[in-house]
């Protein structure tokens, strides 16, 4: 499956690539795009050793619909970015890891024979490999050595999931390195969480990984974990003369694992007091008929936690009717619902832990306020960070420039979604994930 590095230079060369990054990342980019990869192939070529390459990417992610419900077995809707995870991989005869980033002077090695966790590599890019190596081992499957040079447009603290687009790609490039093993994405989604969860400390489900490994813009159905139902949908904002935008307002995610981790905790807590473990399948009457024992044994935040769960489950499946339909103006208004949703019910847009920093509420009240058109909402688990919003086009450049003089140059990140989640180049052209029979 990989090519040498004389033949894919070659292919390249060609033009053979150009259609790839079209669908991965839309005409205009094009050149800049193109520039990225071979600019990456060349220095790949004097870094890593051997004489085989693949190219490989996987996007980050944008949740549009269904704020922190995967975790209790909801829906959510979600979109693959433009901003990714991207590598030059060539194989390695020891069973080790060596990873070249553009964020790091020194590789970062891993030696494949030590698979459990370690504890001082939380949190780091080596506790990820280590991760998706060990899932890869439970299930069976080895996972080889390579050594590659990464490049990401996906940056940490932008609430894209960059840990789930890298976790994708190494997982990823795993698999395409173990030829003819078949690139299974729900697989590859499930050794990312697995990863994520137990090596490198993040308490997720499992939308972030299924959002970059699958990619385009999905509906996902969590009823049955074991079995995700998958529903692509073809939206794109731009059609409906919008366009998709995340704010980095700056907050620090530093210590916020525990509030994040509070989340499942306290509703899982709630739904224990009608006797359920995950939330997903509980009425609102039923919460109704009990709202007094859940306060008295759960407390307040965890009812009103649970209230946004099932409010945002359903509202979450309306949207997917809504997109499928094409309609937009309802779409939008389930967008701004569920905003409002979990500024007041699930209550992560700021934290307690730092008062003067409330930077996601800042870019909701200004959004509304002097941009009554476009609409606001957290973006991914909340607390800092980042904001996501739907901007007329014609208030684009507008709004851009009045959010940088806030929260600094910069910070607007314009987004494409749709785009195919894990990929690869290879000296046989480009593969893209198969769902359902469709690529």
């Amino acid at each position: 499956m990989n090519g040498s590095a004389t033949a894919l230079r070659t292919r390249f060369a060609d033009g053979d690539i150009d259609s790839g990054l079209v669908r991965l990342y839309g005409k205009a980019a094009l050149d800049r795009q193109r520039a990225r990869y071979k600019n990456l192939i060349a220095e790949a070529e004097h870094l890593l050793p051997g004489s085989r390459r693949i190219v490989a990417g996987a996007p980050g992610r944008t949740e549009l619909g269904g704020n922190h419900t995967d975790h209790n077995n909801g829906r959510v809707v979600a979109g693959a970015v433009d901003l990714d995870c991207i590598a030059v991989a060539a194989p390695a005869e020891k069973p080790v890891v060596t990873l070249y980033t553009d964020s790091s002077d020194a590789p970062i090695v891993i030696d494949l024979h030590t698979l459990a966790p370690i504890a001082d590599e939380q949190g780091s890019s080596a506790a990820l490999i280590r991760g998706m190596a060990a899932a890869r081992n439970h299930a069976g499957k080895p996972a080889p050595g390579f050594s590659a040079l990464v490049h990401s447009t996906c940056k940490p603290g932008t609430g894209l999931s960059t840990s789930a687009a890298f976790s994708v790609l190494i997982g990823g490039i795993f698999s395409v390195l173990t030829a003819p093993e078949a690139l299974d994405p729900v697989q590859l989604a499930r050794d990312g969480q697995f990863a994520e969860n137990h090596y490198f400390g993040k308490p997720c489900g499992l939308m972030d990984q299924l959002s970059s490994s699958v990619g385009n813009t999905i509906g996902i159905d969590f009823k049955n974990p074991d079995e995700p139902v998958i529903t692509p949908i073809d939206f794109q904002p731009e059609r409906f003369g919008y366009r998709l935008a995340i704010i980095d307002t700056g907050g620090c995610h530093v210590n916020l694992t525990p509030e994040y981790a509070a989340i499942p905790i306290e509703i899982a807590g709630a739904a224990g007091v009608l006797g359920r473990d995950k939330a997903r399948g509980i009425s609102l009457e039923s919460i109704l008929e009990h709202i007094a024992e859940i306060r008295a044994e759960a407390g307040d935040r965890a009812l009103l936690r649970l209230l946004h769960f099932i409010l945002e489950d359903e509202r979450a499946g309306r949207q997917l009717e809504a997109l499928q339909k094409g309609d937009f103006t309802n779409f939008l208004a389930l967008v701004k619902e569920s905003g409002e949703s979990s500024c007041t019910l699930l209550q992560n847009c700021n934290t307690a832990l730092e008062v003067t920093e409330q930077g996601i509420m800042l870019a909701r009240a200004l959004s509304s306020q002097f941009f009554p058109d476009s609409v606001c909402r957290v973006h991914g688990g909340g607390f800092a960070g980042t904001v996501q919003a739907y901007i007329p086009a014609a208030q684009f450049d507008a709004f851009r420039t009045f959010m940088e003089r806030v929260f600094g140059s910069g910070t607007v990140l314009p987004v494409r979604i749709g785009r195919p989640g894990f990929c690869f180049f290879t000296e046989n052209g480009w593969q893209f994930p198969v769902i359902g029979g469709a690529a």
